[in-house]
């Protein structure tokens, strides 16, 4: 698959606008992670056991 110059263009172009689009600021340092990282391996765990039961 061979890209013309054009496209690519387009393609490069179009990737750094969005990122510059929708770059959020970082978070502020106090700021604690703790809530959303636990329902994030809640989750996972809850869905790893969910996997494991359909196996069997």
């Amino acid at each position: 698959m061979k890209l013309s110059s054009k496209k690519l263009f387009l393609l490069v172009f179009f990737m750094t606008f969005t990122n510059v689009l929708f770059a959020v600021p970082p978070p502020p340092v106090g700021l604690p992670v703790d809530g959303g990282l636990g329902y994030l391996i809640i989750s996972g765990l809850i869905y790893g056991a969910l996997k494991l039961r359909n196996k069997k």
